[in-house]
């Protein structure tokens, strides 16, 4: 079935945290699909958070509408249960349903710090990380979920960074965010256990080497250019654009058999080889893979047979 087409006429989703990154990709592709999207962030027009970059919760409601589905934005605090469950009982009272939850919120870019050991990392940096990156999740999926189970095959994406099995066995960054991505990837094992048998289905997701807007910042390119930056890290040239991991996501909403990943973590390129579809380029970036076999290992940058 062609990517294009319009299977998800009908549903409704809440993509919690999506004023930009994969957030932002996977709201705009679930519209491409048809969806109803409520987006959330904290970033508008009026007040920027503590990010304090351009991107706005209404430009991405904006982007989903453009791509042929309906965009709803809803300015939103994840930290904040009684703005989730605003949030959710406006959506009750709109849509009477919700078909798919993708918790995103992170807010961590600014607070991680790298090879930092748990007694030389700023503390209430590294709290506030997790309370970010766990406790609005946790939140969210308190209020979202009821909604989602009152019609069957609703579905709960956890996005994190990395899969269960190469975090298991790797440090990831610092004490704080690797505990931070752990938690996410168990909560959606937790999810699966208690949605599966009530007819929903929970997994983890995780996006590869994102070229996301603050990525791309970064290094000093666009995305028009960013190849420009394969000359001073060249492991980049496994990067994806934030549409990827949102095709990935779109491609779960729409399957009927999604039940068969339940509890499981899965990443964009393991999706993309699955479903078959690409990224906006046409390629097929396979970044987990790619960390393993030539990245990790210290071999020079070659993406030949993986994208």
């Amino acid at each position: 079935m062609p990517e294009t087409q319009r299977t998800l006429e009908g549903k409704v989703a809440l993509v919690a945290g999506a004023t930009r990154g994969a957030g932002r990709g996977i709201a705009v592709q679930l519209g491409a699909r048809g969806a109803t999207v409520y987006v959330s962030g904290r970033s508008t027009r009026g007040r920027r958070s503590e990010y304090d970059r351009p991107e706005t919760i209404e430009e991405t409601a904006e982007l989903v509408t453009a791509a042929g589905g309906r965009g709803v934005p809803v300015v939103a605090d994840h930290l904040v249960p009684a703005e989730v469950e605003a949030l959710v009982g406006r959506i009750d009272a709109e849509q009477g349903r919700l078909d798919v939850l993708v918790n995103d919120i992170w807010g961590g870019e600014l607070l991680f710090e790298w090879e930092s050991t748990v007694w030389e990392h700023d503390l209430d940096k590294g709290l506030r990380l997790m309370r970010l990156a766990v406790e609005t999740h946790a939140i969210t999926s308190h209020f979202a979920v009821p909604l989602l189970l009152r019609e069957p095959g609703g579905l709960v994406v956890e996005m994190t960074d990395g899969t269960a099995e190469y975090n298991a066995s790797r440090y990831r960054v610092s004490f704080f965010y690797d505990i931070a991505k752990s938690s996410v990837l168990r909560m959606a094992f937790a999810l699966g256990h208690e949605l599966g048998p009530r007819g929903a289905t929970a997994v983890a997701l995780t996006p590869g080497w994102l070229r996301s807007e603050m990525m791309l910042d970064t290094f000093g390119v666009t995305e028009a250019n960013w190849r420009d930056a394969l000359a001073k890290v060249p492991h980049f040239a496994i990067s994806e654009t934030p549409s990827y991991v949102g095709r990935a996501v779109a491609a779960l909403a729409a399957d009927p058999e999604v039940a068969r990943w339940n509890g499981r973590s899965l990443s964009s390129g393991q999706l993309a080889r699955e479903y078959g579809f690409t990224d906006l380029d046409g390629s097929r970036p396979d970044a987990w893979r790619y960390m393993v076999e030539v990245q990790d290992p210290g071999r020079p940058a070659d993406t030949t047979g993986y994208r």
